[in-house]
């Protein structure tokens, strides 16, 4: 059956309940978004009309265009109904690429030159080895890159291939992206805590987790809501996103940013995808584990991050695999990256 608390079901349905929902009298009941549990247990997020429709508005006016969207995510996610809900309010059927085929047949079949689509970089990454579907980018008047870590060698292929590429920063709980290329979108307030945490404030932010006020209180505050991000801002206002909190390793005494040396080995010629964990150790408390597509061994991959960063940063052990696992919203699972290790 399908609902939007949460929202889940057949994609069309979906679509037909977002519409629904948005042409409602008075004030509907918030959705209802079931967060990917990409680190841990999900949770449930509610999202008014007014935060989804503030979110739609601020990105049209920072991309400065509106048009048919076409539907590459899980109508599920945040960023899924963001797609839907953007192209419903432009007066556009979203064009759902499940019906399609291929992302070549999904953009024809919008019949516009100002058509846009949202991808996870690891879409993205396969999209640029199909011929076709490379085309078919070019032809996009925007690609919204979001849901994780851009790889900055991907952009830059990308946009070297003439696709015009834009990074989104959000959260479920922020209504999805609300920051363009490390600026807030208008009306969209951002902070950094003395811990370092990313604070963000304004119009799309959630109503509340469902039947959990406790952690509600903990993240909204005095009209923030407190991240699980670290980051810093520039004096021109830009948001740069250093990784999670609990993306910080402690092992042998030392703080290790997983995001840090994840993007290093990124740029090992040898490496086509990375991902860094800590794995519990009874000697360095955590020992830090790469998960690599590619090839690279232990030494090689070692001396490459020390480079850059500090020795101690430097991964343990290498684990090669032939791709990294996803969940339905195209994130890494983390949580499976540790599963496989621990099999292996």
């Amino acid at each position: 059956m399908s609902t939007l608390r949460p929202v889940s079901g057949p994609t069309r349905e979906v679509v037909d309940l977002l519409r629904a929902w948005l042409e409602a009298d008075g004030d509907p009941e918030p959705i209802v978004i079931e967060t990917s549990g990409s680190t841990g247990a999900a949770k449930r997020v509610q999202l008014s009309r007014r935060a989804v429709v503030a979110s739609a508005s601020a990105s049209r006016d920072r991309l400065g265009a509106s048009g048919p969207w076409v539907l590459a995510l899980p109508a599920s996610y945040v960023a899924g109904v963001n797609v839907v809900v953007r192209a419903l309010l432009a007066g556009h059927e979203p064009i759902l690429l499940e019906e399609h085929g291929s992302l070549d047949a999904a953009q024809r079949a919008t019949s516009d030159g100002s058509a846009f689509i949202s991808l996870v970089p690891t879409q993205l990454h396969r999209h640029l080895f199909v011929p076709a579907d490379l085309a078919a980018l070019r032809r996009f008047h925007t690609v919204l890159l979001g849901g994780g870590p851009i790889d900055p060698a991907l952009r830059s292929r990308a946009e070297e291939e003439g696709i015009r590429v834009v990074a989104t920063y959000g959260s479920s709980e922020t209504a999805g992206g609300c920051v363009y290329d490390g600026y807030a979108l208008d009306g969209v307030r951002l902070d950094v805590a003395e811990d370092g945490r990313i604070r963000i404030g304004g119009p799309t932010l959630f109503d509340g987790y469902v039947d959990d006020p406790a952690l509600t209180a903990a993240t909204l505050r005095d009209g923030w809501f407190l991240t699980s991000d670290v980051g810093r801002l520039h004096d021109d206002g830009r948001l740069e996103v250093l990784g999670r909190v609990d993306d910080v390793v402690i092992s042998g005494g030392v703080n290790v940013p997983t995001p840090a040396v994840a993007r290093r080995l990124r740029e090992h010629p040898g490496v086509e995808q990375a991902e860094v964990v800590g794995v519990p150790d009874p000697e360095w408390g955590h020992r830090v584990v790469a998960v690599v597509v590619g090839k690279i061994g232990r030494e090689e991959a070692r001396d490459w991050v020390a480079e850059v960063h500090p020795r101690s940063w430097a991964p343990h052990e290498i684990f090669l695999t032939e791709e990294l696992p996803l969940l339905a919203n195209g994130k890494v699972d983390r949580q499976r990256l540790l599963s496989l290790f621990e099999e292996a």
